[in-house]
């Protein structure tokens, strides 16, 4: 009993002499300090043993805050999810649905490329998150002449590429806004440009916009196919069913001396992967 009393005059003493606490250092500079630099803290509550939330062996669970302040782990559902892995995401061929036109100028972007399953192809969001996307996207650039036409006017082309979200199927409305109504990525942006470059047909919210230049000044031996874009990026959408769409440009500053070139997505593999992590309101 007098051991007990002594520890608890003790810590009585410290709370009330530094009004914060230190674990390992005696200069507290918050009302709970864990100093060293490879210390963690562990509340047993929160373990796998004891929370049917924890996710487990091999697996990280996120820790929130709720309306009193407590450290709680959310529903299972309120984890992180991959809701879409694809490792050939887009229909193969070259044909009018995968058709970019190259323009002069660079205004806006072109849709292309159809899921392979269809209108069946799409994802469902049961509460708000931040949507994580990864992608890669493949491509391949022709003279119009002749599909199999190497370009060789030594012309630096730009190649972007991005990716947007539909509504639904792949025929749906094009997402602008994010879940607090803000446009995605300081859009909207022009998806869909006519076949001259110079008027939008459509706006969308364009996310993680990649490029690279192409430039060719050989006749038969210049690469032209199967040339892949990367990018990822994060959105914050409500609940819902999505598609994600994929939309590019081809600009080159001259274009004298080739005539239209055109390019092409999804001429080869294009790996798309979609991971949801959930947050509470």
């Amino acid at each position: 009993m007098k051991k007990i009393y002594l520890t608890l005059s003790v810590l009585f003493v410290i709370n009330f002499t530094f009004s914060q606490v230190g674990v390992n250092t005696d200069n507290p500079q918050q009302t709970l300090h864990v100093a060293g630099p490879i210390e963690t803290i562990r509340i047993d509550g929160l373990s796998s043993a004891n929370n049917i939330n924890n996710l487990g062996a091999d697996s990280t669970t996120p820790v929130f805050i709720d309306d009193n302040g407590d450290l709680v782990l959310g529903a299972q559902e309120n984890n992180i999810e991959i809701l879409f892995d694809s490792e050939n995401y887009l229909v193969d061929g070259i044909s009018p649905t995968t058709l970019i036109n190259q323009t002069g100028g660079g205004f806006g972007y072109t849709t292309a490329g159809i899921p392979v399953g269809g209108t069946a192809t799409n994802f469902t969001l049961t509460a708000n998150a931040i949507v994580e996307i990864n992608y890669s996207v493949s491509w391949s650039v022709y003279k119009t002449a002749n599909s199999n036409g190497r370009i060789a006017d030594e012309h630096a082309r730009i190649v972007q590429t991005g990716l947007y979200f539909r509504r639904n199927n792949y025929l749906g409305p094009a997402v602008i806004n994010d879940v607090d109504g803000i446009p995605i990525n300081d859009g909207p942006w022009c998806i869909d440009v006519n076949s001259a470059g110079t008027v939008c047909q459509e706006q969308g919210g364009m996310l993680a916009i990649n490029g690279q230049f192409y430039n060719n000044g050989h006749s038969s031996n210049g690469e032209y196919e199967n040339y892949h874009n990367t990018g990822s990026d994060y959105v914050k959408l409500g609940p819902g069913t999505y598609t994600a769409m994929f939309a590019a440009q081809l600009a080159v500053g001259d274009t004298s001396g080739t005539g239209a070139v055109k390019m092409y997505i999804g001429t080869g593999n294009d790996d798309i992967q979609i991971i949801a992590h959930y947050y509470q309101n």
